[in-house]
C-alpha cells in the first residue's frame, strides 16, 4: 500500500457541520461529486457550508480509470424534479457561489445541456445572487449543445482537460485533449462575459514540461483559471499513483501561472477543480465583465 506524505493529511471534519449539510441533501434527494469521486476536501467544503451539486447521476457512460463514480451503459432517464430540489438546496444552505457539475451523459443528444439550463434557471429563481459555475463534460463535440448551457449566462464555465496529452489514451480514453481545448476556446468566442476554467491532476507520471505546456496551451484558448492538484487512487481497482508531487513545486506552477497570465492559479496537494471555487466572486469584482440578460 502507497503511503502518503505528511501534506497530503487532512483535517478531521467537524461531523455536525457535515451531518447538516449531508441532512439538506439527503432530504432533497441529491448527489454531489464530494462524495461520489470521494473527494479528500468533503469535510472542509462541508464544514464551510458548500458543496458541488452532481447531476444527471450518480452513474456515467464514461468508465475512466482515475475517477470513483461509478459507470453505467445506460443510465437512468433525467428526473424532471432535479433542478427544482436544486434550486431549493442552494437557498437552504445560503450559498453565494454553487458549482453544479455532472456525469458524462453520453446517451442523451444534448449531452445534458437541457438539464444544465434548467438548473441555472431554479437556481436564480430562488437565489438571484448567488453566482453560479458550471463544470461539464465536452459534450462529444456538440457545440449546438455548449452555446445552449452559455445561453443560460453561467458566470463560470469550467471544463477539466484533467492531464496532459501524452497520457490520454490511458487516463481519459474516451476524451479528446483537442475537443477540450475547442470547447474552453468556443466558449471564449461566444460568451466573452464568462470567466473560463480548467483543472488537471498531476501525479500520473507527467514531466514538469509537459504541465507547463498545457498551461500555455490553456492561456492560448483564453482559460481564466487554473487548477492543479495531486491525483489520488481511489480504490485498487483505480490507476495507480506514480508520483506524490512535492508543495514546492505546486507552487512554483502557481507562479509560472500567474506569469501566463492566467486570473488564478489553484495549485496544490489537495486542490480539486472546485476547491474553494467561491474565490471567483474576488475574481469578478476585481476584472469585472457585464454579464448579459438571460430571457
Amino acid at each position: 500500500m502507497t503511503v502518503k506524505p505528511d501534506w497530503l493529511r487532512v483535517k478531521a471534519p467537524q461531523w455536525e457541520r457535515v451531518g447538516n449539510v449531508k441532512g439538506i441533501l439527503q432530504d432533497l434527494a441529491l448527489n454531489t461529486v464530494c462524495e461520489e469521486a470521494s473527494c479528500p476536501n468533503i469535510g472542509e467544503c462541508f464544514n464551510a457550508g458548500t458543496a458541488t451539486f452532481l447531476i444527471m447521476g450518480p452513474a456515467c457512460t464514461r468508465a475512466c480509470p482515475y475517477c470513483d463514480i461509478d459507470f453505467e451503459k445506460k443510465p437512468q432517464a433525467l428526473d424532471p424534479t432535479e433542478p427544482i430540489r436544486l434550486g431549493e438546496a442552494v437557498r437552504r444552505l445560503g450559498l453565494n457561489h454553487v458549482v453544479i457539475t455532472s456525469v458524462n451523459r453520453d446517451d442523451l443528444p444534448d449531452g445534458g445541456a437541457s438539464q444544465f439550463v434548467r438548473c441555472i434557471e431554479e437556481t436564480r429563481k430562488l437565489s438571484p445572487d448567488t453566482t453560479i459555475e458550471v463544470l461539464i463534460p465536452d459534450l462529444c463535440g456538440n457545440w449546438t449543445a455548449l452555446e445552449i448551457i452559455l445561453g443560460a449566462a453561467p458566470e463560470v464555465m469550467n471544463h477539466n482537460t484533467e492531464t496532459v496529452p501524452r497520457l490520454y489514451k490511458r487516463v481519459r480514453p474516451q476524451g479528446d485533449y483537442q475537443r477540450s481545448l475547442e470547447l474552453l476556446q468556443r466558449t471564449r468566442e461566444l460568451a466573452p462575459w464568462a470567466y473560463t476554467k480548467s483543472g488537471i491532476m498531476v501525479g500520473l507520471g507527467e514531466t514538469d514540461e509537459e504541465v507547463r505546456q498545457v498551461m500555455a496551451d490553456l492561456r492560448a484558448v483564453g482559460c481564466d483559471i487554473l487548477t492543479i492538484g495531486q491525483y489520488l487512487q481511489p480504490s485498487q481497482k483505480h490507476l495507480s499513483v506514480q508520483d506524490f508531487v512535492t508543495p514546492e513545486q505546486f507552487d512554483q506552477w502557481r507562479d509560472v501561472g500567474k506569469a501566463m497570465g492566467f486570473l488564478q492559479v489553484v495549485s496544490s496537494p489537495l486542490t480539486r477543480s472546485s476547491y474553494h471555487a467561491e474565490e471567483v466572486r474576488r475574481l469578478m469584482t476585481e476584472h469585472p465583465r457585464p454579464r448579459p440578460q438571460t430571457v
